[in-house]
C-alpha cells in the first residue's frame, strides 16, 4: 500500500530514492524505500510510536496516513511537530512555523497543504492552472467515482481544489482523467469499474477506497483546509 500510494511522486522524481522497489521486495527493501522519503517517514514513525502499532509499515499506519483514520486521533500534535521540525530543518516550508499541536496532523494533506511551501506562493486571483493551485491539486490524494475506463486511463468525478474569496475549497464535482496502467503495463491497482470510488495521486489511480475510506478522506482533507485558511486569514490580519 505504502509503494502504491507513493510511486507516482516518486516517479516523477519529487520524492524518495532515485528508482522504485522490484515488485518482489521483501520487508526489508521495502522499509528502505519507505524511509528514503523524508516526508511521509516522520508521519509514520510518530504513528507508529503514538497510535500502538510499532511497525511505521504496519497497514493501519500506511493507511492512517494516506487515506485517514482514527488513529489520527491518537497522534499527539505537539511530538509530530517537534518531529517533523527536526527532520525538516533548514528546508523550506509553508506554515509549518506558524501552526500549533493542536492543529497538528498526521495525514498527508498537512504535509501538503502546511508543510510544502506552495501555499504561500497562493493569491485570491490565481486560475486554476496556475502552478502552486495545479501543483497542490495534483499532490494531495484526492478520491472520486470512475465514470469510465479503457485499457490505460479512468475518467472519474471528483471535486477540484479552486480558491473562493482567497480560501481553499473543494469545487463542484466535474470529470477528471487518471491513468490506471502505464504503456509498459505498469499498475498500482487491478483494472477499475464503473460506480467504484478510487483514489487518485498525481496522475495516477492508486487505490481502492469503500465509504468509510472516503468518508475519512474527505474529514481529514476538511480538517487540514480549515487549519491552512484559518492560518492564511491570520497572516493575512497581521499584515
Amino acid at each position: 500500500m505504502f509503494a502504491a500510494y507513493a510511486y507516482p511522486p516518486n516517479e516523477l522524481g519529487y520524492c524518495g530514492p532515485p528508482e522504485p522497489p522490484a515488485r518482489s521486495a521483501g520487508p526489508a527493501e521495502m522499509n528502505t524505500y519507505a524511509a528514503a522519503f523524508d516526508g511521509a517517514w516522520p508521519y509514520l514513525t510518530e504513528l507508529a510510536a503514538t497510535a500502538g502499532p510499532s511497525d511505521p509499515l504496519d497497514p493501519d499506519v500506511v493507511r492512517s496516513y494516506w487515506v485517514g483514520g482514527p488513529l489520527l486521533d491518537r497522534v499527539d500534535g505537539d511530538r509530530l511537530l517537534d518531529r517533523l521540525r527536526h527532520a525538516l530543518a533548514g528546508q523550506p516550508t509553508g506554515l509549518l512555523a506558524e501552526v500549533s499541536g493542536a492543529d497538528a496532523l498526521a495525514h498527508h494533506s498537512f504535509h501538503v497543504f502546511v508543510v510544502y511551501p506552495w501555499v504561500r506562493f497562493l493569491s485570491a486571483e490565481m486560475p486554476p492552472t496556475a502552478p502552486p493551485l495545479r501543483i497542490l491539486q495534483d499532490c494531495r490524494i484526492r478520491w472520486g467515482v470512475v465514470e469510465s475506463v479503457d485499457d490505460r486511463t479512468v475518467v472519474m468525478t471528483s471535486r477540484r481544489l479552486c480558491l473562493a474569496g482567497g480560501m481553499l475549497a473543494l469545487g463542484p464535482p466535474g470529470a477528471e482523467t487518471v491513468r490506471w496502467r502505464a504503456a509498459d503495463g505498469t499498475a498500482l491497482i487491478a483494472r477499475p469499474s464503473p460506480g467504484e470510488t478510487v483514489a487518485a495521486h498525481w496522475n495516477w489511480v492508486c487505490g481502492r477506497l469503500d465509504d468509510e475510506q472516503r468518508a475519512d478522506l474527505d474529514a481529514a482533507t476538511a480538517s487540514t483546509l480549515e487549519v491552512v485558511n484559518r492560518l492564511r486569514a491570520e497572516m493575512c490580519q497581521v499584515r
